[in-house]
C-alpha cells in the first residue's frame, strides 16, 4: 500500500502516544513527534510503501525516547488479560468459523490508532461482539487452503487468540510456522512473547519477520531466508491486521492471503470495499 496523505496524523499521533509512554516532558515530546515527521517526509518523497515509512519513523521515534519497547508494560497487561479472557471463551469455541472470529475480535488491541479506542473489558466486549459475526466470511475458503499454514502475528493480547486458533488447525493436522517481529515495534508480538505463551512448543516452527530490524509487516527486502522459504512452501498465509494488510498488498507473486482484521482506519476501508470498524476473513488468492 502506497503511503495515503491522510495517515500522516494517525501516524505521527502513535509517534506522540508512543514518546508519552516513556517522556513526561511535553517539549521533549513535541522534538520526537518533528524528527519523526521529518523522516516521514522523506519516505513520501523517495515513494515508500506506507509500511515502511511507518516503521523508519516509529524506529526515529525509538531512539529519541530512548526506549527499546516503550508498549512492553501494555504488552504484558494485554497478554495478561487476553490470557483470563480467553480461558472463559476458549470452551466456547467450536467451529473454525468461530476460531477466527475471535482472533479477528482480539485484532482490536491497538494503541495509538486515531478513532479506535482498546476496551477495557475485552470479555464484556467479546459477549457482546461476537454474535454479530464477521462482515467478511470467506472461512470455508480459507479452511480449505489449510495445509502449510504460515501465520503472521500481530499485537499482543491478540496472540493469545491466535494461540487458539493455531490449536484448531494443529488439531486439524495443519502444519503451523507462527511468524513474529523481528524487534519490538509498537504492541506487536516477538519471539519473547510467543515462548511466553508457548507457541514455540504448539507451532511447528516460530519464524521472525527480520533478522532483527525494528519493521512493521512483511518486507521482504529484509526477510531471513527461513521465513522466504516458509512463505515459498507453504499452502495459505494468514495475515493478521492491517499493517500485514497495508504491507502484503505491495506483492502480486505471493501464496494465497487470508486476512483477518479488525478495520481500524477509512484508508483500510476503503481499499477493502467495507465500512470502518468491519471485521474481516478476507481470502486474497
Amino acid at each position: 500500500m502506497k503511503f495515503q496523505p491522510r495517515c500522516t496524523d494517525c501516524l505521527l499521533s502513535r509517534v506522540v502516544y508512543e514518546a508519552g509512554l516513556v517522556l513526561d516532558d511535553p517539549a521533549r515530546i513535541t522534538a520526537v513527534r518533528d524528527a519523526a515527521a521529518e523522516v516521514l517526509a522523506s519516505g513520501r518523497e523517495a515513494g515508500m510503501a506506507a509500511p515502511v515509512i511507518a516503521s523508519a519513523v516509529h524506529r526515529c521515534a525509538y531512539e529519541m525516547i530512548g526506549s527499546d519497547d516503550p508498549y512492553l508494560a501494555l504488552k504484558q497487561e494485554n497478554n495478561a488479560d487476553a490470557l483470563a479472557a480467553a480461558a472463559v471463551v476458549g470452551p466456547r469455541l467450536l467451529t473454525f468459523r468461530d476460531y477466527v472470529c475471535a482472533a479477528v475480535l482480539a485484532n482490536t488491541f491497538d494503541y495509538g490508532v486515531q478513532s479506535h479506542q482498546v476496551t477495557d473489558d475485552f470479555l464484556a466486549f467479546f459477549d457482546e461482539e461476537f454474535s454479530q459475526g464477521l462482515t467478511i466470511d470467506e472461512t470455508d475458503a480459507i479452511l480449505s487452503l489449510c495445509d502449510r499454514v504460515v501465520y503472521l502475528t500481530d499485537n499482543c493480547g491478540e496472540v493469545v487468540f491466535d494461540r487458539l486458533l493455531i490449536r484448531y488447525l494443529k488439531d486439524a493436522g495443519a502444519e503451523v510456522t507462527v511468524v513474529v517481529r523481528g524487534a519490538p515495534i509498537l504492541n506487536d508480538a516477538t519471539v519473547e512473547d510467543a515462548r511466553a505463551l508457548g507457541l514455540d512448543a504448539l507451532a511447528d516452527r516460530v519464524l521472525t519477520t527480520t533478522a532483527g530490524e525494528r519493521e512493521l509487516g512483511v518486507n521482504l527486502d529484509v526477510a531471513p531466508p527461513e521465513l522466504l522459504d516458509a512463505l515459498d512452501r507453504c499452502t495459505l498465509v494468514i495475515a493478521k491486521g492491517m499493517a500485514n494488510y497495508e504491507s502484503l498488498t505491495e506483492y502480486d507473486d505471493f501464496p494465497p492471503v487470508a486476512h483477518l482484521m479488525a478495520v481500524k482506519c477509512e484508508t483500510i476501508a476503503e481499499m477493502v470495499g467495507v465500512p470502518k470498524g468491519s471485521r474481516v476473513a478476507l481470502l486474497r488468492d
